[in-house]
């Protein structure tokens, strides 16, 4: 039997909970509507080309993610009559043109599928439900079906105007959170942008890293070039700190450099530019894999060779390497071989191989 003692614990702790849960509760507005098809491929087609349509995806928002079968197989859900998750806006007050427009936070990959398919820029393919489709554009569809399509109505809720960025970012989050569809770099990309997040978009771009990299489509598809430059700054920046977990490392990383007032644009663009110039000139492959380079290497080979040389340029800035055979050794091979381990004093030991054997 519990004494008066413990159950005023209890109701002590109960009491807490309840007032932490009132602070914590916002007032969010919202509203549930029913869009037809064609009107919501129109508020997102209209002044796409200057920013000024109704219906937009903010830049933190990921590029297109899904493939055609995935696509596909979204169109033909539609077709069938299933049902379709609510797509989630947000009311925003655009000050300088006095107007409304709606941010997408969840619901960018079916609006830009619609549009695609409704555009005649998307082949039907890999249907397993209605296979006859397989190969359709939608200008192959009988006109009676084409009207029945752009008819269909997709559910929206509408967060009225007032809901903050944070709020808007918070249930973006929570509706992703174990999401198969979103890697862990595009969910970064939407829950913590800022201004370290704009130079790795960037520098993802270089011609030179990626002709080095040779990246696939697939690869780049799904934000591989921006994984690898974070990790080449994590790492460079921080690899003694390194707690084994790279998630959360990386995650850590990006708040501290997101949060720092100190930050140098520049002089990281310049020391990314001097690795990748530094392994065109002494590895003849570059960080690519296989037989005559045709294969992207691995994240595990890259930021062990780009961070060693990045700190070995540190210490000698016009570095001449005796010998950049390190590559063939078997000691990297066994450092830097797929199933190797990720712990801190692994990570540790290769990237500071490259570097001393570089340093000689």
């Amino acid at each position: 039997m519990r004494s008066k003692l413990e159950i005023t614990e209890q109701h002590k702790k109960v009491d807490a909970a309840e007032a932490e849960i009132r602070d914590k509760q916002q007032l969010i507005n919202y509203d549930t509507q029913q869009h037809p098809v064609e009107t919501l491929v129109h508020k997102y087609m209209e002044g796409k080309d200057d920013d000024t349509n109704e219906l937009f995806i903010p830049d933190y928002q990921s590029d297109m993610a899904w493939d055609e079968a995935r696509q596909s197989k979204f169109i033909e859900s539609i077709i069938l009559g299933l049902p379709i998750p609510s797509i989630f806006v947000a009311e925003i007050y655009d000050e300088e043109n006095d107007e409304s427009r709606l941010e997408i936070i969840d619901g960018t990959q079916r609006i830009r599928t619609l549009t695609k398919f409704i555009n005649n820029e998307l082949t039907l393919t890999a249907l397993k439900k209605i296979q006859s489709l397989n190969g359709f554009k939608f200008a192959d569809l009988p006109l009676a079906r084409q009207r029945r399509f752009n008819r269909t109505t997709l559910r929206m809720i509408l967060l009225t105007e007032g809901t903050n960025e944070e709020v808007r970012r918070d249930i973006f989050e929570r509706i992703n959170t174990g999401s198969v569809d979103l890697n862990e770099m595009e969910k970064r990309r939407r829950i913590l942008p800022g201004q370290f997040l704009e130079l790795i978009e960037e520098l993802s771009k270089n011609d030179k890293f990626r002709k080095l990299c040779a990246f696939s489509e697939s690869a780049i598809h799904s934000h591989e070039p921006q994984e690898f430059v974070f990790r080449f700054f994590g790492l460079l920046n921080n690899y003694q700190k390194f707690n084994g977990k790279i998630n959360i490392f990386l995650d850590d990383y990006l708040k501290q450099v997101n949060a720092d007032p100190k930050f140098d644009r520049e002089k990281m663009r310049a020391e990314f530019e001097s690795m990748l110039n530094f392994v065109e000139k002494y590895f003849s492959q570059g960080f690519r894999q296989g037989k005559n380079g045709a294969r992207t290497t691995t994240r595990i080979k890259f930021e062990s060779l780009a961070v060693g040389v990045a700190l070995a340029l540190r210490e000698t800035s016009n570095l001449d390497p005796k010998s950049t055979e390190l590559l063939n050794s078997q000691e990297f091979k066994d450092y830097t071989k797929s199933d190797a381990s990720s712990s801190k004093n692994q990570v540790v030991l290769r990237i500071e191989y490259v570097r001393d054997r570089l340093l000689g």
